[in-house]
């Protein structure tokens, strides 16, 4: 199927349109919501009817000034059998709206007949048909593309049969395929929905068997598992839910919110019911950039093209107006955030690295408009004769980078504050505490790509920490014979040259009463980590504005320190034609020499602001 087939297109309409005033030509997704699955042998909901102009088809035209509604439909409710809640059969998505463009909502699906009237757990036409039931003379599907628009919003539904020994669903229709009819011992899965790259963003839609976001994917019917040999139906991608498993339980999936996906049909057991069918969703994308979109409420928002154009997206009604456009400008960015402190006294864990994120190179930009951008640049969590701290975030935009966690050591007891910490990257484990030997988890809270590892284990027995999880790999685990190192971080030439960033703190080590050993223990990740010492020396910082985890400390008595965790960076990179300056003074903005043609470079080391002209 084409990756962007040229659905829906209407003819094009002025809307406050008069001769003489040139109106801007608006691309659309419409989506409406998805079917909700049915009750008890229930089949799959269908998707929301899914209608496009992008790419080639006709626009809609808006009159500068204009503030246009957009309704964005939502999913239909999946039916519910006898008890508490009371009955109901599953009800039809609700349609979605821009303009002179109205998608139909989705189709229930078919149910188990609970009362009166029987036409209410019969599978229904929409934008996508409902599956058919799986009870004997119930099976009759929805029709899709109802009312009929050219080209088709999409497809009927599968049928739905009662076999000896339970009955087969048919899978919900989707705006790319119909959906399946039961086979054999099989729930029909939902039909597959269809691709569209109006907003080719991460942020929309599902992932699908070609290129693009998928939209309007049917649900999945359900079938009864007796013989074991029966099997539910999958939903189809762009968010249609699977059906009910084949063993008792109530776990069919509702429709992917904001995708107009179907609902999965409810599995063969009594008070099982099916799920609701998924919102839909409403993208509005101009032509040129000789007009700009704004998009109320503040729930829908507004993104820009590679190219430059506008695009709203809608996921709950609002309006679109059309005005004057606002240029904009693509940049890259490193954020990283403060590394964790070290662990304390007779090997202590390394601190983690502050979190690594950045777009350099090659990554997504971030979209910036004229005005001011706060900056956070995270501090190094400092260590301590009882509980060390982790750092703090890095923030620009929409990116944080979180803070290293704490190496663990210090007090023998059991008490969690002296636990190693998640964080961008984990802290290390502790060499005198057995209750706190485990590393800590990195990349949390999680993110793609992962902003740190996880820290080392410590090792009670010989009085060893483990290293800092750094920003390229995990820290170690401690040897026999010395404080584990720490995880390695990662260079990245943002600035215009190659720095490492994100090195974990090297574990500390015990060794009796002996001498102080500076940097005696584990040693620091490359990328700024400080290393773990020996005998009664404190750990070694983690290096200032590269996010490096504080190193553990060596022993003799609790007031044996680690080490600081280094602070942290954010960097932004612009063209060489946008106006950027940096505050307060110490941090800078500079312009790069060729090859780099000109970008010019603002470095945050300490908390400030980023001003775009």
């Amino acid at each position: 199927m084409p990756i962007n087939s040229a659905r829906g297109g209407a003819s094009a309409k002025g809307f406050g349109f008069t001769s003489g005033s040139k109106p801007a030509e608006l691309d659309y997704l419409v989506v409406a919501g998805g079917g909700g699955g049915g009750y008890n042998h229930g089949g799959g909901g269908g998707a929301g009817g899914f209608r496009t102009s992008f790419p080639g088809g006709t626009a809609i035209l808006i009159k500068n000034g204009v503030s246009t509604p957009v309704t964005v439909g939502g999913g239909g409710l999946g039916g519910r059998g006898p008890g508490a809640p009371p009955a109901i059969a599953a009800t039809n998505g609700s349609d979605s709206i821009f303009s002179s463009i109205t998608s139909t909502g989705g189709g229930k699906g078919g149910g188990y007949f609970v009362g009166p009237p029987a036409a209410a757990y019969t599978a229904s036409p929409g934008g996508s048909g409902g599956g058919g039931s799986g009870e004997q003379g119930s099976g009759t599907a929805g029709t899709g593309n109802s009312p009929p628009t050219s080209p088709p919003q999409g497809n009927s539904g599968g049928l739905g049969q009662a076999p000896a020994g339970g009955g087969v669903a048919g899978g919900g229709g989707g705006a790319g395929g119909v959906g399946t009819a039961y086979c054999g011992p099989q729930g029909g899965p939902g039909g597959v929905g269809s691709p569209n790259i109006i907003f080719d963003s991460p942020t929309v839609g599902t992932p699908g068997p070609a290129p693009g976001r998928y939209f309007a994917g049917g649900g999945g019917g359900s079938s009864y598992p007796v013989p074991s040999s029966l099997v539910s139906g999958t939903g189809g991608a762009g968010g249609g839910g699977n059906s009910g498993p084949v063993s008792p339980g109530d776990c069919a999936q509702a429709g992917t919110v904001n995708t107009g996906g179907g609902g999965g049909g409810g599995p063969g057991y009594s008070g099982v019911g099916g799920k609701n069918g998924g919102s839909g969703i409403v993208i509005v994308r101009s032509r040129n950039t000789s007009f700009g979109l704004t998009a109320s409420p503040g729930t829908n928002t507004i993104s820009y093209a590679p190219c430059g154009v506008n695009i709203a997206t809608f996921t709950v009604p609002g309006s679109v107006t059309v005005g004057a456009y606002v240029p904009a400008i693509f940049v890259d960015y490193l954020v990283v955030a403060g590394g964790g402190g070290g662990g304390a006294a007779f090997g202590g864990g390394g601190g983690g690295a502050g979190g690594f994120r950045t777009s350099f190179p090659g990554g997504t930009k971030i979209t910036l408009i004229a005005g001011a951008y706060p900056i956070t640049v995270g501090g190094g969590g400092p260590g301590s004769p009882g509980a060390s701290s982790s750092g703090t975030p890095s923030v620009f935009s929409t990116i944080t980078s979180t803070g290293g966690g704490r190496g663990s050591g210090g007090n023998p007891g059991a008490t969690p504050e002296y636990a190693s910490a998640t964080g961008g990257s984990g802290g290390g484990g502790s060499g005198n505490n057995p209750c706190f030997s485990a590393g800590a988890a990195g990349n949390t809270p999680p993110v793609s790509p992962p902003q740190g590892n996880q820290g080392g284990a410590g090792d009670a027995a010989t009085t060893m920490g483990g290293g800092g999880g750094g920003a390229s790999s995990a820290g170690s685990n401690s040897p026999p014979s010395t404080g584990g190192a720490g995880g390695a971080g990662l260079a990245n030439s943002i600035s215009g040259c190659s720095v490492n960033y994100g090195g974990g703190g090297g574990g500390g080590k015990y060794t009796g009463p002996a001498a102080p050993q500076p940097g005696g223990g584990g040693a620091g990740g490359p990328g700024g980590g400080g290393a773990g010492s020996a005998g009664g020396a404190n750990g070694i910082a983690g290096c200032t504005n590269k996010g490096g985890g504080g190193g553990g400390a060596g022993g003799q008595n609790f007031a044996i320190v680690g080490g600081n965790g280094g602070s942290g960076i954010v960097i932004v990179r612009a063209p060489g034609s946008a106006g950027l300056s940096a505050s307060p003074g110490t941090n800078t903005v500079t312009t790069l020499p060729a090859p780099a043609g000109g970008c010019k470079v603002a470095n945050f080391t300490v908390p400030g602001t980023l001003t775009v002209s």
